[in-house]
């Protein structure tokens, strides 16, 4: 399994001297891609999991999508609505990885569970932390 660690040695250097790169969960997010990416060449091994593909690849490229689009839209409301809208995609993400617990070993569905509780609550507290700059 690719550790967090080993994939953000290999990120592209204009991805990485972004200024969104400095949000973690934006660089979370974009690891849970990567391991999404991964984890439908084994679903596609299975009839049943092609169908969970599609829907699993597109939320979980949704989430940093979301946080990239907020952010390249200025801090204020409209970021933080982006963030509200990358955490809808985290969960769906999470249904997702669940409905394919059958195909997916348990600790490749733990991993990606755990992962996305993680980019969850890093994104809740970038957007309490939105409200609060918008409220000064």
């Amino acid at each position: 399994m690719v550790t967090y660690e080993d994939w953000e040695l290999k990120i592209h250097q204009r991805i990485g001297n972004d200024s969104v790169w400095q949000f973690f969960g934006y660089r979370k997010a974009l690891f849970l891609y990567e391991l999404a990416w991964k984890d439908c060449e084994k679903l596609t091994q299975d009839r049943r999991g092609k169908a969970i593909v599609d829907q699993i690849i597109r939320s979980a490229g949704s989430v940093s999508a979301n946080i990239e689009e907020g952010y390249g839209r200025g801090h204020g409301k409209s970021y933080a609505y982006f963030l509200r809208v990358a955490v809808g995609s985290a969960r769906e993400t999470k249904g997702w990885y669940w409905r394919s617990h059958q195909l997916l070993s348990p600790e490749v569905v733990e991993h990606r569970l755990a992962l996305l509780d993680e980019i969850i609550s890093l994104i809740i507290v970038e957007i309490n932390r939105q409200k609060s700059r918008n409220r000064k």
